[in-house]
C-alpha cells in the first residue's frame, strides 16, 4: 500500500514559526496549509513526488536549485523555509525589522550554507549571507527564479555565470542580474568565500 505522507496528525508537524522546525517540516507545513498534495506540489515544482517526500521527512538534503523550485511552487519567500529562531533578548522582543547577529536562522544545503539576514516573513526583499567552502557552489546545474538578484563578495574569490557569461569576482566586487536568466556561482579560491546575497522577488500568483 502506498504511503500517505499526510496521514499523520498535522499538529505533530512543527509549524513555520517553530524554532525547532527543519526545512523539510516547514515545507510540509506550508504545503498542507495551501491544501496541496505531495503529487500536486511535485508537479508544480517539477520534481519527483518521491524526492519531495524525502525532503519533507528530512531524508534528503535539498540542493539550492531544488529548494528554489519548491519555494516558487509554494508562492512563498525563501526565508519562510529557514529554521526559526528566538529573537527575544533578556525578555525584550526585538522590533520586527531587526535581526540580531548570532540569532539568524541558517539552512545547510548540499554545496553551501544560507544565513537569513532579513525578516523571515518578507516576501519582496530578502537579504542573506551565503557561505561557500572551497569549491562550494550553487549546484551542478544553473538556477532560474522570478526575481532580481544582486550581491557583494565579502570574502574570497568566486566565479559567476549569468546567461552563459562568466566573470571572476573578489572581495569588494558587486553584481546584479535578472534571476530568470540561468545563473550559477562557485568558490574558486582556496579559502572559504562569503557573499551578501540580495533577492527582490517579483509578485507571484499561483493558479492551481
Amino acid at each position: 500500500m502506498a504511503r500517505n505522507d499526510d496521514a499523520e496528525d498535522k499538529d505533530s508537524v512543527p509549524h513555520a514559526g517553530d524554532p525547532s522546525a527543519s526545512v523539510g517540516s516547514r515545507i510540509k507545513h506550508l504545503r498542507q496549509k495551501k491544501k496541496l498534495s505531495i503529487q500536486t506540489l511535485s508537479r508544480l515544482a517539477g520534481v519527483s513526488a518521491g524526492m519531495l517526500s524525502q525532503v519533507e521527512r528530512d531524508l534528503a538534503n535539498p540542493s539550492l536549485k531544488l529548494l528554489t523550485k519548491i519555494q516558487v511552487a509554494l508562492g512563498t519567500s525563501a526565508g519562510s523555509l529557514f529554521p526559526g529562531e528566538n529573537d527575544v533578548a533578556e525578555g525584550v522582543p526585538d522590533p520586527i525589522f531587526v535581526r540580531r547577529k548570532g540569532k539568524r536562522p541558517f539552512c545547510e544545503l548540499d554545496y553551501l550554507t544560507k544565513e537569513l539576514l532579513s525578516d523571515g516573513a518578507a516576501q519582496r526583499l530578502e537579504l542573506m549571507l551565503l557561505h561557500l567552502p572551497p569549491n562550494g557552489s550553487s549546484g551542478p546545474t544553473p538556477l532560474t527564479s522570478p526575481a532580481e538578484k544582486g550581491g557583494l563578495v565579502l570574502e574570497g574569490t568566486i566565479s559567476m555565470s549569468v546567461d552563459g557569461v562568466e566573470a571572476s569576482l573578489t572581495e569588494g566586487d558587486s553584481f546584479t542580474f535578472d534571476g530568470r536568466l540561468p545563473h550559477a556561482f562557485r568558490n574558486i579560491g582556496g579559502a572559504p568565500a562569503q557573499i551578501l546575497w540580495v533577492v527582490s522577488n517579483f509578485p507571484m500568483e499561483r493558479h492551481l
